[in-house]
């Protein structure tokens, strides 16, 4: 009985071993991976002709970047995503979350770009790891919309329940929560897609503070009153949206803030959006 127990020892501490190993194997791998595609966005960064980020924010939000222009970030991502693209789903959203990590707007792009390559694949699971990206992680408006336009906006039309938990965001204390919870239906708002949804959600908006969320849910609206441009052919949702959006301006524009009414307006043809504009 002795002998069996040290060999059934011996045989699980192999056994241990070995998934030790494997384990650690994935880390170096999943490392040796990050550390090669931070490398090549060191081996693009140019002095001379490097992007000034600062002024495309406010003074003390700006974004912690490299410097690369979005044309050579987005080359990297794409290019990066192939040689990780057999990966399991999990890994490679483990790679995302530490781009993430980093606080750097170009690899949050990365991050984005990798987790929207690999949509086809979502499950209505995968919400809450969005949802983590953009309550721990996201900083600054340019890393909201990156991550909530194409990965959210695309999650959002696969799954549609997942709108109760937008209408949560829209609640929030954190204001990249609440613009989120807008911006995340820009794309299915321009292909005509959950209208009463998106009047909700700028309800719950209507009067907040916060100038980058009333830009956020001003941009979901004019979205939603231009879905013509994608919906092409069908007359029916072109005049019902505009005239839902146009209905809706003028019922609460009394109150409604004047940095997103301009925005909601500003694609309405003109004789609309000189009644919208009357004081």
């Amino acid at each position: 009985m002795k002998r069996l127990t040290g060999l059934y020892i011996k045989l699980l501490n192999k056994k241990c071993n070995f998934a030790a190993k494997k384990e650690m194997n994935k880390i170096i791998e999943r490392n040796q991976i990050l550390e090669q595609v931070r490398q090549t966005i060191s081996n693009s960064r140019d002095k001379e002709s490097s992007v000034d980020h600062d002024r495309f924010f406010k003074e003390g939000e700006a974004a912690k970047a490299y410097g690369l222009k979005t044309a050579d970030v987005n080359k990297i991502a794409k290019a990066s995503f192939d040689q990780v693209k057999n990966y399991p789903k999990q890994i490679i959203l483990d790679l995302c979350e530490e781009f993430w990590k980093s606080g750097y707007l170009e690899e949050a792009v990365i991050a984005c770009t990798w987790a929207e390559s690999l949509h086809k694949a979502y499950e209505f699971a995968d919400f809450s790891i969005f949802e983590r990206w953009l309550s721990n992680y996201v900083t600054n408006w340019a890393a909201c919309d990156t991550l909530c336009n194409h990965t959210i906006g695309s999650f959002v039309m696969m799954y549609p329940d997942s709108i109760v938990k937008l209408k949560e965001w829209a609640q929030s204390s954190n204001r990249w929560m609440r613009r989120g919870a807008a911006v995340s239906l820009i794309i299915p708002a321009r292909k005509g897609l959950f209208l009463n949804d998106i009047l909700e959600i700028a309800d719950t908006l209507l009067l907040d503070k916060d100038d980058l969320v009333q830009k956020g849910y001003g941009w979901m609206l004019k979205a939603a009153s231009m879905s013509e441009t994608f919906v092409k052919g069908n007359d029916e949702i072109k005049k019902e949206h505009l005239a839902a959006v146009f209905n809706y301006v003028m019922k609460i524009k009394a109150v409604m803030p004047r940095t997103a009414l301009r925005y909601a307006i500003e694609k309405m043809p003109a004789d609309r959006k000189a009644r919208a504009m009357e004081k």
